[in-house]
């Protein structure tokens, strides 16, 4: 039977991102592997095992230097040269540089190599130590082990052709989301759902979706949520996820006396039933490659605001769908969501040009591309083998 290995720093990379092309893999006829760092356990592990075929737990860990890489770089140069991969897919800059070190040999041999950028740490502004560390090694690994890279923003795509990081360079629109589970609701059900959640008709809501680190940066937001609460009582700024920041940012919460207006959900299953509830959706990250919280929210038909970096300003447009903000800014953050807040006639405009913005980046149409990239450098180079 053929075989595919996709490989990530850590599995909820998986259940965030790749559940769809795991089923397309699926339809295709393919045993579908998974490798990644357990990170978070029980849900997440629970829907990943339940998704793939066989899931390897290997000790991946984000930091170059992090000692446990040299072990599951072991691990998985094993696995690689034990088990007949058609296609490897890997993802995240550690899965990514590992994943194509352990898998020379087998590409010798003709495994399909992909690499999907989901944001170059090189970029416009970053600092010069990127270019200077990380955009060497990325060239060398795209041009000398990978078959096809595969990025999910203009910015990056442009960077990697004009500095030929790989011979075959893709695009797709992100990640994808599913536009039936993020479809806006009727306004009795909306109510019904807030009731539900404990919240009134008229209290005002932004919701934050991302892992609670100090790239997503939700201390900005934290901030100016205290200025907003300030101005408008009923706001409440509700922040889904989970990361090694939850506990700085609970003391942020507590020292700024918005224990009653900031709310840390967790890790959701259900995050559409927050995104239908809320007002508009926001995203504060230093570093973005395609938000997929924003689109979640632009499929909702909600504004948003998110700072301005290259992933966001490709989905936002400036006054029109939401506000960019200035990484760092907490004034101006404060300012676009008091707008927000107090404009309800001004929610629902900017909340339908962001719906209407919010085709390409459907779990379906980003699927047709990377069927598309998949019949190009994997399904049908195996039927020609078989021929």
């Amino acid at each position: 039977m053929k075989k595919a290995l996709l490989t990530a720093t850590v599995m909820h990379h998986f259940t965030s991102f790749h559940l769809p092309l795991i089923d397309l893999l699926h339809e295709h006829g393919y045993e579908v592997h998974a490798a990644a760092h357990d990170a978070m356990g029980g849900p997440v592990r629970e829907q990943l095992e339940a998704a793939v075929d066989r899931l390897y737990d290997l000790p991946f860990a984000r930091s170059p230097l992090d000692p446990s890489n040299r072990a599951a770089y072991r691990q998985l140069k094993q696995l690689i040269d034990e088990t007949d991969y058609d296609v490897i897919h890997c993802n995240t800059p550690m899965g990514g540089f590992l994943t194509r070190l352990a898998a020379r040999r087998a590409r010798k041999n003709g495994t399909v190599v992909i690499y999907t950028a989901h944001g170059f740490h090189f970029y416009q502004g970053a600092s010069r130590l990127n270019w200077l560390l990380i955009y060497p090694v990325e060239k060398l690994f795209g041009r000398l082990w990978s078959d096809c890279l595969i990025t999910i923003c203009d910015e990056d795509e442009k960077t990697a052709r004009e500095h030929k990081i790989c011979r075959s360079v893709r695009r797709i629109h992100g990640a994808g989301a599913k536009a039936e589970r993020f479809a806006p609701i009727s306004e009795e059900e909306r109510l019904a759902l807030r009731d539900e959640l404990g919240f009134g008709p008229d209290d005002v809501l932004c919701l934050c979706t991302g892992e609670l680190n100090a790239n997503k940066n939700q201390k900005q937001l934290v901030a100016a949520a205290a200025q907003v609460v300030e101005a408008c009582p009923s706001f409440y700024l509700l922040c889904a996820g989970s990361g090694d920041t939850e506990q700085a940012l609970r003391e942020q919460i507590e020292s700024l006396g918005l224990q009653d207006h900031v709310r840390l959900l967790g890790y959701r299953t259900d995050v559409e039933r927050f995104v239908r509830v809320s007002d508009f959706v926001a995203s504060v990250s230093c570093r973005e490659g395609l938000g997929v919280n924003l689109i979640e929210g632009m499929i909702c038909a909600k504004p948003a605001v998110a700072t301005r970096n290259r992933g966001h300003s490709e989905l936002v447009a400036d006054g029109v769908s939401g506000f960019l903000v200035p990484i760092g800014d907490v004034d101006a953050t404060a300012k676009a969501m008091l707008q927000l807040a107090e404009q309800p006639a001004l929610r629902q405009k900017m909340g339908l040009a962001a719906k209407e913005r919010s085709a390409a980046y459907t779990t379906q149409s980003v699927m047709r591309e990377m069927e598309s990239i998949y019949h190009e450098f994997v399904f049908d180079r195996q039927d020609q083998k078989k021929g």
